[in-house]
């Protein structure tokens, strides 16, 4: 029996809908990352970009466990010396809450042009609405 493999025109995406509200961010980054990845479904091909869209809600209302909402920082080097800025989790949850899901999640996904076109299936919404009811995403806990 040969194996089968699926071919790129084979694949069928679907859109999901999760709510960040009171998810823990790392837990909540890992499923998302394996809805990208399409690692979810039996058609699963590691050199193929098989994921389903992903809408996520109520970005600004994730948590993180311990002491980590005190302790976390977020670094960024713009290539020149001495260029590394560096910033708390709590202020960048007050100015940008949609990068904190977006650099959880994309730490977990492939380091190359694939992981990239993962990402970008990634919509992130820090309030209650979103653009793609048009998609009729399915809701996931």
């Amino acid at each position: 029996m040969k194996t089968y493999n699926v071919t790129a025109k084979e694949i069928e995406r679907e859109w999901y809908l999760f709510d960040a509200t009171d998810q823990v961010l790392g837990r909540l980054a890992s499923r998302v990352a394996t809805m990208l990845r399409g690692k979810h479904k039996p058609i699963y091909t590691p050199h193929l970009d098989t994921g389903d869209n992903v809408i996520i809600i109520n970005a600004d209302k994730v948590i993180l466990t311990g002491r980590k909402a005190e302790q976390k920082l977020y670094h960024r080097h713009s290539g020149y010396p001495g260029g590394i800025k560096t910033i708390s989790y709590s202020d960048l949850m007050a100015k940008k809450p949609i990068r904190v899901i977006t650099t959880a999640v994309k730490g977990m996904l492939p380091k190359n042009r694939l992981g990239k076109a993962m990402l970008a299936k990634l919509k992130v919404y820090p309030g209650n609405e979103h653009p793609h009811q048009a998609q009729q995403p399915k809701e996931l806990k």
